[in-house]
């Protein structure tokens, strides 16, 4: 191994951003070659060997996966990983913490507004975390990357965590929260009629729930946008034994969640309030799916478009093939990551203002 490479795996293994963005700019075999060095021990060709050398260098310090038994540890490694790879953020115009006085109670949201003179359209954005951790900090560069990049206000919510929070009291949240932004659409310079929700991983099925029980009502959401949602707690495909170990969210890490959020709650796992693919499809709001191959959850996305399609649903779906799970969160050391999600931004204003949709 080369001194260049020996610097990068010595500034990896601290987990430094500055090391991620350096090893970002080097030719792929480059990056192959340091994973393997770092003894990265899978085999998954297509995988983009950033991520491989990010995952190697975690495993050679002993972590695995997110989620442990010890939730107070793994929120705060969480929030610490996500500072170790801040960059400077993508400029907003308009960036304003909020308090929500909703009917399940007050909770805090960021507004992120690129043209605050002039009326956009919303997306309700619902970050990722496995519903047991995460925040506003440390899903805001993508919160403004979809900002920006779809020309669109985000408001993005704080909801109450898991187990702290059930199920019921964590989608009352969301449902409120979609509810007050209808109600005050006039103030908030919202276009008439352009309210969606959004989200990743656990924000995802958020996202997807919310949709299914404001359904028919005066606030349902006009579009989804699902970056690798959670949307099946009852089954394991085989994405789930494909890619459980080795990569971001391990098979461990659902095994957890679901402990976390269903079974602690005594919620069945083929209840739609925690799985929305058992849920009522018809007359749901055009959806935008994304999936990235190496994910465990990819198989139950790739399903639920097509049980939304056979319900005459518009339906988008784009998989990104050298992705694995988390990769919006990589967006301020990968350019690659970054590219996507802002893609992924367009594409969804492109297919939202479509007609029909």
């Amino acid at each position: 191994m080369t001194a260049l490479n020996y610097r990068l795996q010595a500034l990896l293994e601290k987990g430094q951003g500055t090391a991620v963005r350096a090893l970002d700019r080097l030719p792929g075999f480059v990056q192959e070659g340091l994973a393997k060095g770092l003894g990265y021990p899978r085999i998954y060709p297509e995988l983009d060997p950033l991520i491989k050398c990010i995952m190697a260098a975690q495993l050679k310090q002993g972590k695995t996966g997110f989620i442990g038994a010890d939730l107070n540890r793994a929120r705060k490694a969480f929030d610490l990983q996500m500072q170790a790879l801040k960059a400077k953020p993508t400029p907003v115009r308009q960036v304003e913490e909020l308090r929500l006085p909703l009917q399940s109670g007050t909770v805090f949201a960021r507004h992120y507004h690129p043209a605050p003179n002039k009326k956009l359209p919303m997306i309700v954005f619902f970050h990722g975390g496995g519903f047991v951790l995460g925040n506003l900090d440390t899903h805001d560069e993508a919160c403004r990357l979809l900002a920006v990049h779809a020309k669109a206000q985000v408001l993005s919510i704080d909801y109450p965590l898991a187990p702290e929070a059930s199920p019921k009291q964590l989608i009352q949240c969301a449902e409120d929260a979609l509810a007050w932004v209808f109600q005050n659409s006039r103030q908030l310079k919202i276009l008439k009629g352009r309210i969606a929700v959004a989200g990743d991983s656990a924000g995802g099925n958020i996202a997807a729930v919310a949709a299914q029980r404001a359904a028919q009502k005066a606030y349902a959401p006009h579009a989804q946008l699902l970056i690798y949602p959670v949307l099946d707690f009852k089954s394991r495909h085989p994405s789930f034994y494909a890619y459980q170990d080795g990569l971001a969210l391990t098979g461990q890490d659902v095994e957890q969640v679901t402990a976390y959020y269903a079974h602690q709650h005594q919620v069945a796992l083929d209840d739609p309030l925690i799985s929305p693919t058992y849920g009522r499809l018809e007359k749901l709001a055009p959806a935008y799916i994304v999936t990235a191959r190496h994910d465990v959850l990819h198989d139950e996305a790739e399903i639920y478009a097509h049980k939304l399609r056979q319900q005459g649903l518009k339906v988008h779906y784009q998989e990104y093939e050298d992705q694995a799970h988390g990769f919006i969160n990589l967006t301020p050391v990968s350019l690659r990551a970054k590219k996507y999600l802002t893609d992924t931004a367009r594409n969804f204003r492109r297919f939202w203002d479509r007609k029909g949709s």
